[in-house]
C-alpha cells in the first residue's frame, strides 16, 4: 500500500535567482565563444545552456490547500504541500491534487427500510483528501470512488432501520436522525479508508416514504397519533376520577355506595373523554327512581 511521503524541495525564489544568473552567464559566455570562433567552447557552453534550460522545468507552483504528487519514471517519489514557488528535479512528473474540503449530495435513492417499506433517502457528504499517495494510486478515481461508496453505505444503512419507531426505545430514520447520521459517517469512512479520504460530516438531506405508499403511511401516522392522544386522555381522566372519589371519601362530603360510585365514574369519564362539550342534565329524583 502507498503511504504519503513529504518530499523536500529547494525554495523556488532561490532556484529562480540561480537559474537567471546561470542563464545570463551561459548566454554571454556562448556569445563570446561564437564571436571568437572557439568550437570546443561553443559546444561546452551550448551544453551548459541546455542543462540550464532543462532545470527551468523544475520550477512549479503549489497553491494553498493543494499538493503536487511527484513521480520519477513511474515511481512515486513524494508529495509537496508547501505553498508557493518550489523547485525539484526537472524530470519529476507532477500531478496536482486538491486538499480542500469538498461536499456533494447523493442522488435520491429508493430503498426498502427494515420493515420492507420503500423510502426515498439522500445525504450530504463532506470530505477531504488527507493522504495524497493513497488517493492518487490506491484507487482509479478517488472522486468517483467517494461518490459510489457513499451511496452504497447509505443504501446499506437505510435498510437496517425502520422509517418510524413502532416500539418504545426503537431507533428509526425519522426520529433518530443525528445518531444514524453519525453511524453513516463512520460507515462511509470505513469504506474510504484505503482511498486516503477523511469524512468530515454526513447528514440526511432528504427522507420520505416513496410516493406509492406515502398516502397510506400518512393515514397510519394520523391513526397512531389519534390512538396516542386517546390513551393520554383516558389516563388523565382515570386519574382525575380517582382523585375526586378519594377527596369525597376523605372529607366525608357524601357517602356513595358502589352503584352510585359507578354512576359517578361513568358520568365523569363521559365528560372528560368527550370530544364535544357535554350538556348537563339536572336529576331531581334519585338514582333509584
Amino acid at each position: 500500500m502507498f503511504r504519503e511521503v513529504e518530499h523536500k524541495t529547494v525554495p523556488g525564489f532561490t532556484a529562480l535567482i540561480l537559474l537567471i544568473a546561470a542563464s545570463l552567464l551561459g548566454g554571454y559566455a556562448l556569445h563570446d565563444a561564437i564571436l571568437a570562433q572557439q568550437v570546443p567552447a561553443m559546444v561546452g557552453y551550448g551544453l551548459f545552456d541546455a542543462v540550464v534550460l532543462i532545470c527551468w522545468r523544475g520550477l512549479f507552483m503549489v497553491n494553498p490547500n493543494q499538493a503536487q504528487v511527484l513521480q520519477l519514471f513511474g515511481r512515486y517519489v513524494g508529495s509537496v504541500k508547501t505553498p508557493g514557488l518550489n523547485w525539484a528535479n526537472p524530470f519529476f512528473m507532477k500531478r496536482q491534487i486538491s486538499l480542500r474540503v469538498r461536499n456533494f449530495e447523493t442522488a435520491k435513492l429508493k430503498v426498502n427500510d427494515r420493515n420492507s417499506n420503500p423510502v426515498e433517502i439522500a445525504a450530504i457528504v463532506v470530505w477531504q483528501v488527507v493522504d495524497t499517495a493513497e488517493a492518487m494510486f490506491e484507487v482509479d478515481s478517488y472522486e468517483n470512488y467517494v461518490h459510489v461508496q457513499s451511496e452504497s453505505a447509505l443504501r446499506n444503512l437505510a435498510s437496517q432501520y425502520p422509517y418510524d419507531a413502532h416500539e418504545e426505545g426503537e431507533k428509526a430514520l425519522a426520529t433518530h436522525t443525528a445518531e444514524i447520521a453519525e453511524r453513516l459517517q463512520h460507515e462511509i469512512q470505513e469504506r474510504l479508508a484505503k482511498a486516503g479520504v477523511s469524512i468530515r460530516e454526513a447528514r440526511f438531506s432528504h427522507l420520505a416514504y416513496a410516493p406509492e405508499i406515502a398516502g397510506v403511511m400518512l393515514r397510519r401516522q394520523q391513526a397512531n397519533a389519534i390512538i396516542a392522544a386517546r390513551q393520554r386522555i383516558v389516563e388523565g381522566a382515570v386519574g382525575m376520577v380517582e382523585m375526586a372519589l378519594d377527596n369525597l371519601s376523605k372529607r366525608g362530603i357524601v357517602q356513595l355506595d358502589e352503584e352510585r360510585k359507578a354512576t359517578m365514574v361513568s358520568n365523569l369519564l363521559v365528560v372528560l373523554c368527550s370530544e364535544q362539550a357535554t350538556q348537563p342534565v339536572v336529576n331531581t329524583g334519585t338514582l333509584y327512581r
